[in-house]
C-alpha cells in the first residue's frame, strides 16, 4: 500500500498538516512542528504561511483517506 499524505484529525494544532506530514515521514510531530516555525522565522513567515494554507485547502483528512 503506497504512502498517502493527509491532514490528521487526533492531536491536531492548527488544521492537522505538520501532523500528517509528521506521520507520513515516521517522526515525532513536534519535531516537525518546531522545523516549519523555524523555517517560518528564517523565511520572514510568508513562503511557509502560503505553503501551510495551501496544504490545509487541499489535503484529505485521514478519516476520508481510509
Amino acid at each position: 500500500m503506497p504512502k498517502k499524505l493527509y491532514k490528521i484529525e487526533q492531536g491536531k494544532v492548527f488544521c492537522g498538516v505538520c501532523g500528517g506530514i509528521a506521520e507520513y515521514l515516521n517522526l515525532d510531530h513536534n519535531i516537525i512542528r518546531l522545523l516549519t516555525v523555524l523555517i517560518g522565522v528564517f523565511s520572514a513567515f510568508f513562503p511557509i504561511f502560503i505553503a501551510y494554507i495551501v496544504m490545509a485547502c487541499i489535503l484529505p483528512f485521514k478519516s476520508a483517506t481510509f
